[in-house]
């Protein structure tokens, strides 16, 4: 999940091989004469020819099965989730994974409250590991202590997928540690290419499947494709393939067979898409983050029916025109987009590992299967064997808001199109001559979202722009703007009573083909509100971001579910209301106490307060008792709390001086503790100004308590208020264990 390229071997299988690999679509005529085919070749074509081919590029119907999961999930399991790390060694000792309760059906529960349709299980990991009781090797479940070197994982697994009607696919890491650090392992050992038959008989281990295969392969490709075949033929239909790319160690020049893996699934999984190949491919990042266009038409300089190069696609525009014309081919495959419900994929604990909120994964879920895209969402089990608790709740309320935000079409009873009101994907309305329709409701709804879709699996995927108005009090009001649809487009706006919709097509690739248009309402809430003020000391409030430190998207997830909403101020210490000052841009307010408030449909949220300091843009460090690398004393007031000042590992007391740059009547001081390790905490300490640098007088003496548990930002005021030009804090307590002290902002008032 760190890197998605994958080198493979171009040994040839042999011509029995050919009738299984899809061939493209060689040259056709123009327009609609064109065939429909997953694949289109291009090269040499005009502009003109290759938008008319991309306007024939549809999903294969594995992919097409896929797509309408949308949200499906990642169970990364295994010895580090005992060591607490995210990639293991290859040299972990099996009794490291002490697993004693196993509660799969707790996992298939949550997974299913949060509309979840399939399950993909980290059946082995980069470290080699396996989790099913394999006939290939003993690194693995089978000399773990786990129910006497008996478990299976993946059974008990399957068993509750098929009790809660979830689907089934797994995760089989083509890098494999164990077979690199082992002296007799077989990655990149050198061995030779031979025709071997999959499986390999193991003498007590028959298999009830009798089908045999024989591919030229080297011992690594055997062990896998052995792997594979037990994984494929042992626990159920199996739906998905996941591929990763990341390689944190490489031996011996070893390549993978893809082709011969790609045979060996087709044939044994006949319903499987394939991730990381072409099929599905990665969406880029493993935040969570959507681009605002996601094309699922996309070039390819090689051909991806026969090529075993699948590059990362990491641009954020992938499939436009200009794009198109680059390629050779033009190719379906959609994005999933995979992140953590976690900070990491494994679990680590409860106190330091902090979860997703409701809003951040239900936002996620909106960008992702609205944006063209389906939902991979990784829920790490605990050393119970469960899922933690926390992470449950998030799920269970996550399901909610979809059942109740899309679990009833506002046009149910609407006249317009029958083709697009009739939740049938096989029916449509071309337009071609004109380039609108209208929906006109029985009654006027509130309404602030809509869905539409195209009919992807018969006309590809072909709208470009579009707009959609709302007819209010017999007028036409545009409410939302996009670009392409695909699969699926959900659109989010400030709600709006109306009793007509009219989609207005801007621009297209060829003549598309809408198959459906639904309208929702989502309980947006009026969202809590946090100040920000820079080093400038501009000001900015806006929707409270979640506290969650692994791998941002940059995405707001209270400002997009809710729209609509408008913020008041004041900076004199009253309660703002909706006849207080109206914010609408980054604001200079100067040292004051600003209160906020959001309002949305009348309805106020919570008083967000805020003690506004000095701007810090002339501040300069002056001296510290000792700093460490990547963490100076600067740090401690640049405005941004996710740095932060460390001092070394030495005695107390440590200190930091800062010069303001010219004087200021100075009446208090606030710290912000860093939050990226919960040690060194500055519980205790005095004050001290000056106005030359020289002389100083005792400001306060401060104590701070509970910083481990709460690492808030604390407020101190001096006994007195001061003119000085100069501040120096001395450190005297630490909370949090160890020797050094950390800052992640000072402030003065």
């Amino acid at each position: 999940m760190k890197s998605k390229t994958l080198f493979f071997s171009t040994l040839l299988l042999g011509a029995w091989a050919m009738p299984f690999m899809a061939q493209a679509q060689e040259k056709a005529g123009a327009g609609e004469d064109i065939p429909f085919a997953n694949t289109i070749c291009i090269e040499g074509d005009s502009p003109e020819v290759i938008i008319e081919k991309a306007a024939h590029v549809v999903p294969t119907d594995n992919q097409l099965s896929a797509l309408r999961n949308e949200f499906i999930a990642f169970i990364h399991f295994g010895p580090n989730t005992f060591s607490r790390r995210e990639w293991g060694t290859g040299k972990e000792d099996p009794s490291l994974f002490a697993l004693k309760d196993l509660d799969t059906d707790q996992w298939c529960r949550a997974m299913k409250s949060a509309g979840i349709k399939m399950v993909i299980f980290t059946a082995k990991h980069h470290d080699g590991f396996v989790l099913w009781q394999s006939r290939y090797t003993k690194h693995g479940i089978m000399s773990s202590p786990f129910r006497d070197g008996k478990g299976d994982i993946l059974k008990d697994l399957s068993e509750s997928c098929r009790k809660y009607g979830l689907k089934l696919g797994v995760y089989l890491s083509p890098a494999d540690l164990y077979q690199i650090e082992n002296p007799e392992g077989l990655y990149g050992n050198l061995s030779k290419y031979s025709e071997r038959t999959i499986p390999r008989e193991v003498p007590g281990r028959p298999f009830a499947d009798k089908r045999k295969f024989k591919f030229v392969v080297d011992d690594y490709n055997e062990y896998f494709l052995n792997q594979l075949y037990e994984l494929l033929t042992e626990y159920g239909p199996i739906h998905e393939v996941w591929f990763d790319g990341a390689h944190p160690k490489r031996k011996g020049g070893q390549t993978y067979n893809y082709p011969a893996w790609k045979k060996l699934i087709h044939e044994l999984a006949p319903e499987a898409v394939i991730f990381g190949r072409e099929d599905v491919r990665w969406c880029g990042n493993e935040a969570g983050g959507t681009r605002d266009t996601e094309w699922n038409v996309i070039p390819y300089s090689e051909n991806p029916d026969t090529t075993s190069h699948f590059p990362d696609m990491t641009d954020t525009d992938l499939g436009s025109r200009e794009q198109l014309y680059k390629g050779k081919y033009l190719h379906y495959q959609q994005a999933e987009v995979n992140t953590s419900i976690r900070e990491g994929w494994f679990y680590r604990d409860d106190t330091d590992q902090r979860t997703r909120s409701a809003d951040d994964v239900f936002d996620i879920y909106e960008r992702a299967v609205g944006g063209n895209a389906t939902f991979l969402l990784n829920i790490p089990p605990n050393r119970e064997g469960r899922f933690s608790e926390t992470d449950v709740k998030v799920l269970e309320e996550v399901g909610k808001r979809i059942r109740e935000t899309y679990g009833t079409d506002l046009l149910e009873g609407a006249s317009g199109p029958e083709e697009v009101l009739d939740d049938n994907d096989d029916t449509y309305i071309m337009l071609d001559g004109t380039k609108t329709f209208t929906v006109t409701m029985p009654q006027p709804v509130k309404i602030n979202r809509l869905m539409l879709q195209e009919a992807v699996a018969r006309r590809s995927e072909r709208v470009e722009k579009f707009a959609v108005d709302a007819r209010v009090d017999g007028a036409w009001k545009e409410i939302a703007t996009s670009t392409n649809i695909g699969y699926k487009r959900l659109l989010r706006f400030p709600e709006v009573v109306t009793d007509g919709l009219r989609f207005r097509l801007l621009a297209s690739r060829m003549s598309p083909s809408i198959s459906h248009i639904s309208a929702y309402y989502y309980a947006a809430k009026a969202p809590q509100l946090e100040v920000v003020q820079d080093a400038q000391g501009v000001v900015t409030i806006r929707p409270k971001l979640q506290d969650f430190g692994w791998k941002s998207h940059n995405q707001n997830a209270s400002e997009n579910l809710n729209a609509g909403y408008k913020i008041y101020y004041t900076t004199d210490g009253t309660t703002p209301d909706e006849h207080s000052e109206v914010y609408s841009a980054p604001v200079s307010v100067g040292n004051c106490t600003l209160k906020a408030v959001a309002v949305l449909d009348g309805e106020a949220g919570a008083v967000c307060t805020e003690k506004l300091g000095y701007a810090k843009s002339s501040w300069k460090p002056v001296s510290a008792s000792s700093e460490t690398e990547n963490h100076p004393l600067s740090a401690a007031f640049d405005a941004n709390p996710n740095t932060y000042w460390s001092s070394a590992e030495t005695a107390l007391p440590h200190s930091l001086t800062i010069d303001l740059g010219e004087e200021k009547s100075l009446s208090g001081f606030a710290y912000t503790p860093q939050t990226h390790q919960r040690k060194g905490m500055m519980a205790k300490g005095t004050v001290s100004v000056s106005s030359d640098g020289s002389q100083w007088s005792k400001a306060v003496d401060f104590e701070f308590g509970n910083l481990v548990n709460d690492p808030t930002k604390r407020f101190c005021d001096f006994t007195k208020a001061q003119k000085a030009r100069y501040v120096r804090i001395e450190v005297t307590g630490i909370e949090g264990g160890g020797n050094s002290v950390s800052v992640a902002e000072i402030d003065l008032f």
